[in-house]
């Protein structure tokens, strides 16, 4: 059901244009050059940010590098209170904040209010306490005591994409001030207007430097950004295609990488599953910011014994999604988040037919006449699929599920782990020994039992194979922002005579 598309204009105080954020400045870029945001909704231009270049990114290292020496002495109350004061600043202004993820990104507010916003915030209340967590050991020695300290890294880029870019940025600079490192950071060129504005709100916080932004194309800004000598680490969430330039940039400096990447996840539903629960998570699956989410499980292996039911309320239930104006919180399915992100969905649903899948439901863009001007995807469910299509292998990013049918777990769980990703994965089933089997077996970072998208605070999230290494969103991140020293004092007097004739 489509709804009439309100107004965008600067009624929700965006300015006419950002600049970057540089040692505690506002700059204009060093190139003169701008990026139009666009709303995907309608096509229009909200703002315009930085076309950033190599110049912008080594003024933005020289000031994290000069802010890293004092503030990575900083005391952990003092980091604390700022982890928590971001926290607080973003719960006041929760609604402001998800209208601006809304509207350059075309999600639904119901989405950016209950459930980006306050992951985001989550993600800096749980690593404001992990200031204090922070320490090293001793380990007790007849001749001598040995100390591991724990110390920040130094300088750290950060690299965020433009699907979920507040919780993105969230999970990675929470931990990376946490633990006393200084931050570049740079958003999608394309969905940053929520990320920019926070920035904005949050400068009076920061010492200068400690956080930059600059933005810009990936191929204007991002090789210099890694390969810098004064860069110790990088994190990134994105692509493969991008992770292998950035793997082969930072490699000129040996400086670790922290990769969350695409998926392709399996969502198992035995034969002795709760249909209608099963039911209501695979379609939340296929709409959750349309589609657009690495953890997606957008390969449904549904058991033969419950296709029929299952498939016959799946389609019902996705053909009840209102889509429409992101912005009115009745609308439960908003606009792909740009008009490239939009053809790639196209070309997909194009080939899906082309490879001998059948469309259940969906299958096209949105004909409603009041959405013609916006990104805007029917949700699409794919039958008859083989696990060897490429809608069954590659990364869609769209709301778009493909359905394979199975009777045989052994096969089933082959098929479920041929694929070159392994970030998420669930299962749905009544035996919890079959459930801890496939569990144990799925090749993946992350299995939902009986719910999916049930994440929770604290837990590790990252993947397998080509979805990349490291973990978020957990105090196990903070082992890739820091590194140890190990101090060893002699308790043993005079020499040890290892040289005596």
């Amino acid at each position: 059901m489509a709804t009439q598309l309100k107004s965008a204009d600067n009624e929700y105080g965006i300015k006419s244009e950002y600049g970057h954020y540089i040692g505690g400045e506002w700059v204009a870029g060093d190139s003169g050059k701008t990026i139009d945001l666009l709303n995907p909704s309608t096509g229009k231009v909200l703002t315009k940010i930085q076309a950033g270049n190599a110049k912008d990114i080594e003024r933005a290292i020289a000031a994290a590098k000069a802010a890293f020496p004092k503030w990575s002495q900083s005391l952990p109350n003092e980091r604390q209170d700022i982890l928590i004061e971001i926290a607080r600043r973003l719960k006041a202004r929760h609604s402001h904040y998800a209208t601006l993820e809304t509207l350059n990104n075309g999600k639904p507010m119901r989405e950016s209010m209950y459930f980006d916003m306050p992951q985001a915030i989550g993600q800096f209340e749980l690593f404001a306490g992990a200031a204090y967590g922070l320490h090293g050991q001793t380990l007790d020695y007849p001749d001598a005591i040995g100390i591991v300290h724990r110390e920040p890294l130094g300088v750290c880029a950060q690299i965020i994409p433009w699907n979920v870019p507040m919780l993105m940025m969230a999970c990675k600079i929470a931990p990376a001030l946490a633990s006393g490192n200084t931050v570049v950071l740079k958003p999608a060129e394309t969905v940053c207007l929520s990320v920019i504005e926070f920035f904005v709100e949050m400068a009076d916080l920061l010492p200068p430097g400690v956080i930059n932004v600059v933005t810009g194309y990936g191929a204007d800004v991002g090789e210099e950004l890694v390969t810098s000598p004064d860069v110790a680490k990088v994190a990134f969430t994105g692509s493969v295609a991008t992770a292998r330039r950035i793997i082969q940039y930072a490699s000129a400096n040996i400086i670790p990488q922290t990769l969350e990447l695409g998926g392709k996840s399996a969502h198992i539903v035995c034969g002795d599953a709760d249909i209608d629960a099963a039911v209501e998570s695979a379609t939340m699956s296929t709409v959750l910011n349309k589609g657009e989410v690495c953890l997606a499980g957008s390969r449904l292996f549904l058991h033969q014994s419950i296709q029929d039911e299952f498939l016959a309320k799946f389609k019902t239930a996705l053909e009840g999604i209102r889509q429409g104006d992101p912005l009115d919180m009745a609308t439960q399915l908003g606009a792909q988040a740009s008009k490239m992100q939009f053809d790639k969905v196209e070309s997909y649903l194009r080939l899906a037919t082309e490879e001998g899948a059948e469309v259940l439901t969906g299958g096209s863009r949105s004909d409603a006449a009041d959405l013609a001007d916006g990104n805007f995807i029917k949700p699409t469910v794919f039958t008859n699929v083989n696990n060897s299509m490429r809608i069954a292998q590659e990364e869609i990013f769209g709301p778009v599920t493909s359905v394979i049918t199975w009777s045989d777990e052994d096969d089933m769980m082959k098929q479920a782990n041929n694929t070159t990703y392994g970030l998420a994965g669930g299962v749905w089933t009544k035996d919890i020994a079959r459930a801890h089997r496939i569990a144990r077996k799925l090749e993946t970072g992350t299995v939902w039992i009986n719910r999916y998208y049930n994440l929770k605070a604290n837990m590790p999230l990252g993947g397998y194979k080509q979805s990349g290494f490291g973990r978020e969103f957990s105090h196990e991140v903070l082992n890739h922002y820091t590194q140890t020293k190990s101090v060893v004092v002699n308790l043993q007097e005079g020499r040890t005579g290892m040289f005596d004739q």
